[in-house]
């Protein structure tokens, strides 16, 4: 039997769906919702942040926007405090900023309608895809309809980045004696909802497998190398946890 709460599947007719103007309001309207607030708060932390290290509000705002990402941004602040090089700047952020990549291939099958979906639509989406948008889009988007999803994931994201800058701009403008481990404090604030937001969104025991794994690799690796730590407790812990669900899934286990 065809399971009816599949929207993968069962599409409206034509004539009978809701324009995509009413769906970008429906991202609009949603994006005003506890992650965009856990967000803003980490970038008035960086806002903080960036005050101290002297940058100027026009270079707050270009990176909000441009690079959107907050631990790419974290990291462009350090190598412009420290005087690094272009191209070591440039692999740096880049480095950090491939992270993304996965989630980015995951979702676009997500949002793509077939032929019917302009390559530059999802382009323009794909700039936004940082660990908030994409935790909120796969809760949201498989319970819409899938001519629905890109707007409204593009109404929800451009919001969200709007309103994170609007307030980054206030807070760089208006504590400028905010101590910096309270502004440190507000930027951590963001992982620790990105943690509990996967584990919340995590469908499979496999992904709270890796997650588990994670929190255990993690200061394991780091103290063993802090500079490749957050990369070997991905590779190592996420292998595991594939290993772990192949045998499980097989009967083996």
């Amino acid at each position: 039997m065809q399971n009816q709460s599949n929207t993968d599947e069962i599409e409206a007719p034509e004539g009978q769906r809701l324009s995509n103007r009413y769906w970008y309001g429906q991202g609009f309207k949603n994006a005003f919702s506890l992650p965009t607030v856990i967000l803003s708060m980490a970038f008035i932390g960086f806002a903080s942040l960036a005050r101290e290290a002297g940058l100027t509000l026009d270079q707050v705002v270009l990176m909000s926007a441009f690079l959107w990402a907050l631990p790419s941004i974290v990291v462009l602040t350090g190598a412009m405090v420290s005087d690094l090089a272009l191209l070591p700047t440039f692999i740096a952020v880049t480095l950090s900023s491939v992270r993304l990549m996965p989630m980015t291939m995951a979702l676009i099958p997500i949002l793509r309608e077939g032929k019917k979906t302009a390559n530059w639509r999802l382009l323009l989406v794909s700039h936004f895809v940082a660990v908030t948008a994409w935790v909120f889009a796969m809760r949201k988007l498989p319970e819409l309809p899938r001519y629905a999803r890109l707007p409204f994931l593009t109404g929800f994201s451009i919001t969200v980045c709007t309103l994170v800058i609007c307030v980054s701009v206030a807070a760089f403008i208006s504590f400028p004696k905010l101590p910096a481990f309270i502004g440190a404090a507000l930027v951590f604030l963001t992982p620790i909802y990105f943690m509990l937001s996967m584990w919340g969104a995590s469908r499979l025991a496999s992904d709270k497998l890796a997650l588990g794994l994670g929190l255990i690799l993690g200061p394991i690796f780091h103290l063993y190398d802090p500079e490749l730590g957050l990369l070997l407790t991905g590779l190592v812990g996420g292998t595991l946890a594939f290993i772990f669900y192949q045998i499980r899934s097989r009967g083996r286990l």
